[in-house]
């Protein structure tokens, strides 16, 4: 399949007059709805993945093949480009080029690569904590070299600001701009005073996730320099509250005919594309 024109339209949005919220997506079905409702650019996040792929918690159990995989078949089932959260890139700095070319295989638009001690190691129950700048530098340098498609999105992502404080984020975010990154994907900014003070500090499009209710300003955050704003990934956790009583109405004796949120026939058919097959079956398989 063909990216490389998912990536182009990803990176005129990065430089575009406005900032955008993107569709949290989780397998193909959520990935077409996103596209189907006019978001311009779906978030496949390693916590969802985690959730998705193994029902596990986000502790750094999934493997970059599982997440890869599932990475892939999001972006086959759509036209809409992919953010993926790749983690510490699932090792050091050799293991974050590998994970570059296996997630550009998959078909991802944009990829971010995080300085936060991952998995958590031993005697560390508590503390979030963060890698040297210079592995982070190094883990950015890697990831750069690991890029065939020259339109794949790189970021470097920090929580910096709300582990080591506003200084530290400032100095990581300047040294990996200067290291090459296509953009900045900020973790736990909580005010507006943190968010003008980061915004000042590069020149790079940012990205935000775990965004403070005070910042969720699009207009403001434009003015900042931000292109793309996460707004958690409810629905993901909206998927799951729906199996949970639907299942559950349907153990206690509820007759299927009677259930109030089940997805109509013709949703069924647009999200599975159920025409296209229709139309392919009377192609390929027909007599004539």
């Amino acid at each position: 399949m063909q990216w490389t024109e998912r990536r182009q339209r990803l990176r005129k949005l990065l430089v575009k007059d406005r900032c955008v919220y993107p569709g949290s997506v989780f397998d193909p079905i959520s990935a077409r709805i996103a596209e189907d409702l006019g978001f311009e650019v779906g978030m496949f996040a390693g916590s969802v993945a985690s959730m998705t792929v193994l029902g596990a918690p986000d502790l750094i159990l999934l493997t970059l093949s599982e997440f890869a995989d599932q990475s892939y078949r999001i972006c086959r089932a759509c036209d809409l480009p992919i953010v993926v959260d790749a983690d510490h890139g699932y090792g050091n700095a050799l293991n974050v080029k590998r994970t570059v070319e296996e997630l550009e295989t998959a078909g991802v638009a944009a990829l971010s690569i995080e300085d936060t001690v991952l998995p958590r190691p031993f005697g560390d129950v508590a503390d979030t904590q963060l890698i040297s700048i210079e592995e982070g530098v190094g883990k950015m340098r890697a990831a750069l070299e690991g890029r065939q498609d020259p339109d794949l999105v790189i970021a470097g992502r920090t929580s910096a600001v709300s582990i080591t404080g506003v200084d530290d984020a400032v100095t990581r975010m300047r040294a990996y701009e200067k290291a090459g990154v296509d953009a900045i994907f900020l973790v736990g900014v909580r005010t507006r005073d943190q968010m003008d003070t980061l915004s000042a500090a590069v020149q790079l499009p940012i990205i935000l996730g775990g965004a403070g209710p005070d910042l969720l300003d699009l207009d403001y955050l434009y003015s900042q320099g931000v292109r793309i704003c996460l707004r958690g990934h409810q629905p993901f956790m909206a998927a799951v509250q729906a199996v949970y009583e639907t299942l559950d109405a349907l153990r206690e004796g509820i007759p299927p005919e009677e259930l109030k949120t089940v997805a109509t026939p013709d949703l069924m058919q647009r999200v599975t594309q159920s025409d296209d097959y229709q139309r392919w079956i009377k192609t390929f398989l027909g007599s004539e």
